[in-house]
């Protein structure tokens, strides 16, 4: 949002400011993490600036924005720019009792989204950036265990969330794609291609099978000891955006409910409350190997399984018969690609699969992870991503 909204005010001006200065300056944003209005204009004059002339119009729209700043020619040490010899103004230093620390800068259209901390005088107090307090609280919430959070707690990790990303390793697909190194000759292509050349074929075009990611599966366990980290990893599905055409998520305690429909095209909170009412079995009791069953005859024999990185969340507590689970999780691992097993109670050091469910499925899992804090889903993402089986 703050970097369409300053692109757009200098489009405005006449810059040529298009998607392409936006999206470096916003990933010049996100890996710098200005927490000055000193550092921010050197991140937007680096990527939103193509030319000298533009300089002097890139200072004035700065300076109308973030009102009360330093001269941001006076930053690059000119003292002759254009903005000092006549140019716009740079904006009077806001009345002081709004450069109090203890009240928060007020703004009204683009600039309730380019708001940042300004810089002040080394006699006055520095207004803070909301960035760090967001780093602090997120920091402080990391190594927490997820059954130890209160759903505000688990609310403000939404924004962290967000930057995740559930990738999968690649497959290759039935349909074609033009390469330069393809390995089959693009007859129709090229013969339309030879139309410039009297008929004669001077260049054989190729093509080769397109790349695509391979299909998530997510089986999660929604039993009363599962609960507070079902939550909480439903959340990390729906806000690491992997509901999608190649995700399908499922719940199961007593039976087995399919929630990708559910959660699709919805926020966080009403997600969680959907996929409450369409699971009746919500904190219920835990049948593993029945829900695998009901799952591998209804959807996994059909293609859903067949190639895809399954996703299996539980701590392993099977009330039902192990044996049932350990020949299921034999007939998966026959039909997916790759099977990740999340415990949340494996983050223990005295953690050993003896119970009687985890241990039947464990020999048919290529990774077990705990996925229990904020910082242990980087062991969660890099187990999806996997290239191959082990």
């Amino acid at each position: 949002m703050l970097a369409a909204r300053f692109a757009e005010r200098l489009r405005g001006a006449g810059l040529p400011v298009g998607p392409e200065r936006s999206a470096r300056f916003a990933a010049a944003v996100a890996l710098v993490r200005p927490e000055s209005v000193r550092e921010l204009y050197w991140c937007g004059l680096a990527t939103l600036v193509g030319d000298p002339a533009e300089i002097p119009v890139f200072d004035g729209i700065f300076a109308l924005i973030f009102g009360g700043t330093a001269d941001p020619a006076q930053a690059r040490g000119d003292q002759n720019s254009p903005l000092m010899r006549g140019g716009a103004e740079p904006a009077p230093p806001p009345p002081p009792e709004r450069r109090d620390s203890r009240s928060a800068p007020t703004a009204t259209g683009a600039q309730a989204d380019l708001i940042l901390a300004s810089e002040s005088d080394e006699d006055e107090p520095e207004l803070e950036s909301p960035y760090p307090a967001l780093a602090a609280a997120t920091e402080r919430l990391a190594g927490r265990d997820f059954a130890s959070l209160a759903p505000d707690e688990l609310a403000r990790l939404v924004a962290v969330m967000r930057q995740l990303r559930m990738a999968t390793p690649m497959r290759r697909s039935r349909r074609y794609e033009p390469g330069s190194r393809g390995r089959r000759v693009d007859l129709r292509t090229t013969m339309r291609q030879a139309q410039r050349s009297g008929g004669y074929p001077v260049r054989l075009a190729r093509h080769r099978l397109r790349q695509k990611p391979r299909r998530l599966v997510i089986l999660c366990d929604i039993s009363g000891s599962m609960e507070p980290y079902a939550r909480a990893l439903l959340q990390l599905i729906y806000c690491a955006a992997a509901v999608g055409s190649r995700t399908e998520v499922f719940t199961f305690a007593t039976r087995l409910t399919r929630l990708t429909r559910v959660l699709a095209r919805v926020r966080p909170e009403v997600a969680l409350a959907k996929a409450g009412r369409a699971a009746p079995d919500w904190s219920g009791g835990t049948r593993i190997g029945e829900a695998l069953k009901a799952f591998l005859d209804r959807y996994g024999n059909r293609g859903l399984a067949r190639g895809a990185v399954v996703l299996i969340i539980s701590d392993g507590w099977e009330t039902g018969d192990a044996q049932l689970l350990g020949a299921q999780m034999s007939r998966l691992s026959r039909l997916a690609y790759r099977i990740v097993w999340a415990n949340p109670r494996s983050a223990s050091p005295r953690f050993q699969p003896l119970v009687a469910g985890m241990a039947a499925a464990l020999p048919y899992c290529d990774a077990v992870v705990s996925a229990h804090s904020l910082s242990a889903l980087d062991d969660l993402l890099d187990a999806l991503a996997a290239p191959a089986r082990r």
